[in-house]
């Protein structure tokens, strides 16, 4: 995805539905250049066209929130997906930030995906990269599964690294998840004690969720962005957890 490709998409999804030729101007480039855009990004599952504009993705949950702070999480997601070797098999448990990681390996090929979220694995159902999803109670809201048989199924598969979302994270609490099940999920990954890292947007930090992921097995790394406070930066090197910010 180009830089005029990122601006479009950042537009259409603030405005919801804009028309091409809006779009052009925007753009300060010819309605031809931008449909070709547009048909790139659609290839690619990012936004819709329809009758002469382009419009955001509506489907469920997790695309409205994709379209949240989005090219933040891209190039959270593509700082993540530089630290993956060609031939490695990962994890990526799921949200919005973790789907755009996966898309991103994904177009890779050489990577072995292993995910809870059904959402993730269908955004790889053209790619060539291998996917290994595991079973368990279906979550309809979040496309995710958990329960027992996902923790079986965790325990049961390898991985060099995981990747995984929170919901929060404050001094009083450490990181925490605002569902109890996926949070159960989470603690699974962590006991894997492989290298587990976390992808999520400053806005998390200084919230508290109620359900409190495990401090029995540290988490690796922080991938975040420049808005991160200061006093968090301190605390996440206070704590081992070796932090890594992206700037726009």
């Amino acid at each position: 995805m180009n830089t005029r490709q990122q601006q479009i998409l950042e537009i259409v999804n603030q405005r919801k539905s804009v028309s091409v030729s809006e779009l052009a101007q925007l753009c300060s480039v010819s309605e031809v250049t931008v449909r070709q855009d547009l048909n790139a990004l659609e290839s690619q599952h990012y936004l819709k066209r329809v009758h002469g504009s382009a419009v955001s993705t509506e489907s469920d949950n997790l695309d409205q929130r994709m379209q949240t702070n989005f090219l933040t999480k891209k190039l959270i997601a593509e700082f993540a997906a530089s630290l993956v070797e060609d031939g490695e098999s990962v994890f990526i448990e799921g949200g919005s930030t973790n789907a755009l990681l996966a898309r991103t390996l994904a177009e890779r090929g050489n990577v072995t995906l292993i995910t809870v979220s059904y959402y993730i694995a269908n955004l790889l159902k053209d790619t060539e990269c291998d996917v290994i999803i595991l079973g368990g109670f279906y979550q309809k809201g979040s496309q995710s599964v958990v329960g027992p048989l996902t923790r079986s199924g965790i325990q049961q598969v390898h991985f060099s690294k995981a990747f995984i979302g929170i919901d929060g994270f404050h001094d009083s609490t450490g990181f925490t998840g605002r569902d109890m099940m996926r949070s159960d999920v989470v603690n699974a990954i962590l006991a894997k004690s492989t290298e587990t890292i976390v992808l999520t947007d400053s806005s998390k930090f200084g919230s508290i969720q109620p359900y409190p992921l495990s401090e029995q097995y540290p988490i690796s790394r922080v991938i975040t962005d420049a808005e991160l406070p200061a006093e968090y930066q301190h605390k996440l090197e206070a704590m081992g957890i070796a932090l890594n910010i992206v700037n726009p």
